[in-house]
């Protein structure tokens, strides 16, 4: 096989540093989006127009970023996909169409009015926005615990460009995932549940996010049960979302496969 040019390298590295390049201010925008602060578009605000109209659009919105975001995900994309891509770009171009989803929501989201609860103590919203905080802490640093660099495509890109053959990481359980399997997931649904004012189109929001996490986590698992001898173990280990108290050590201690989660 030919190998590729130092053009046709240096073309690939820096396509997966644009793609983490625009994840950037997504990520920052979507703390103000969700968290309704400094940003010109919010999750939350008062109903203009029609509440059928805005339940099609962001039911609409919710869906194309779940296929999005699970679909590209599944091995049997991956392979079909590859066919068009070379390999290295796999993974940026998953987090490229990620963040055109996230900017399609951003644009078109219709608030939808209507409180379903306010909190309006100062020490209550301060704690619950502290939480909300946290939840976006939890999400980075789990990020970085997997590795953050490949779960965004940067380290395949930069292999590339080195002429280096990609290795998938090895299937370990650092920090977080001792207490629970999905520690990024239970960052996001702290996210999306900690508001001290929840409104109609807050809480079909929150609603939507956690079915499809609760569907993604089948779909990704299925994968991985597959792909790795010691994630039966794992799984029948550690819970999934609520997370265990029982010694960080209790018999998971990982093993030699290859594993990148799949969202």
């Amino acid at each position: 096989m030919k190998s590729p040019s130092p053009f046709s390298r240096f073309a690939i590295l820096a396509y997966g540093v644009a793609c983490y390049a625009l994840f950037l201010p997504v990520f920052l925008y979507a703390i103000g989006f969700i968290g309704n602060v400094f940003v010109p578009t919010r999750l939350d605000a008062p109903l203009e127009g029609s509440l059928r109209a805005a339940l099609v659009t962001n039911g609409l919105l919710l869906a194309l970023f779940a296929i999005q975001h699970s679909g590209m995900a599944r091995p049997t994309f991956k392979r079909w996909w590859t066919r068009f891509i070379p390999e290295p770009m796999e993974r940026s171009t998953y987090v490229l169409f990620s963040n055109l989803a996230m900017i399609l929501m951003f644009c078109f989201w219709k608030p939808m009015g209507g409180v379903i609860w306010n909190v309006e103590s100062s020490l209550g919203r301060t704690a619950i926005y502290s939480l909300f905080g946290m939840g976006w802490a939890i999400v980075f640093y789990a990020t970085c615990l997997i590795n953050h660099f490949d779960l965004f495509g940067l380290r395949q890109v930069w292999l590339h460009f080195q002429g280096k053959p990609y290795q998938a990481l090895e299937f370990r359980v650092p920090s977080l995932y001792r207490y629970v399997r999905h520690p990024l997931y239970v960052g996001w649904l702290t996210v999306i549940w900690a508001a001290p004012t929840m409104t109609l189109a807050h809480l079909f929001f929150a609603l939507g996010t956690t079915a499809y996490i609760l569907v993604a986590i089948q779909l990704e698992e299925r994968n991985l049960v597959d792909l790795l001898p010691g994630y039966a173990e794992y799984r029948r280990r550690v819970p999934m979302l609520v997370p265990s108290w029982a010694p960080p050590n209790d018999g998971v201690t990982g093993s030699p496969a290859e594993s990148r989660p799949s969202s």
